[in-house]
């Protein structure tokens, strides 16, 4: 199934403590970046991780990775991280997120990250909640 949704944009600042010693953002940063973007993202749709696991025993986790970091963001730019959703399995969900300068729109980082969805108590795989299935189906 894919989603028909369109690209969810957050903005990003970066931070001194998000810089080495040459101030270019450090390479895992871009990660939090990613993942903040994604939290962001179920907000938009009314979901909350923690009412997830009180309400369904839902966690997510990341399943797998995949960054090509092409330029570097530095100290103080605005960025844009996108989050879009590429595939809506039964218990996992994959997004596409590209960085962007906020500036020239220039792309800094893009990767593709797959999700879990598991339950709270086991950690063992379980199906989407259908709460996100319909927000991500958009009517199919």
């Amino acid at each position: 199934m894919t989603d028909k949704r369109s690209t969810f944009l957050w903005p990003v600042q970066t931070y001194y403590e998000d810089t080495d010693a040459g101030g270019v953002v450090y390479y895992a940063n871009y990660l939090k970046f990613m993942e903040r973007a994604r939290t962001e993202w179920l907000r938009s749709l009314g979901l909350e991780q923690d009412e997830l696991i009180a309400r369904e025993s839902v966690i997510f986790a990341v399943r797998s990775v995949q960054v090509d970091y092409l330029r570097p963001a530095r100290f103080n730019e605005a960025l844009n991280v996108s989050a879009d959703v590429l595939e809506l399995g039964r218990a996992s969900l994959s997004f596409e997120q590209i960085i962007r300068r906020n500036n020239d729109e220039t792309i800094l980082c893009q990767g593709r990250i797959k999700i879990a969805c598991l339950d709270y108590n086991s950690f063992k795989p379980r199906p989407l909640p259908a709460s996100l299935v319909a927000e991500c189906s958009d009517g199919e």
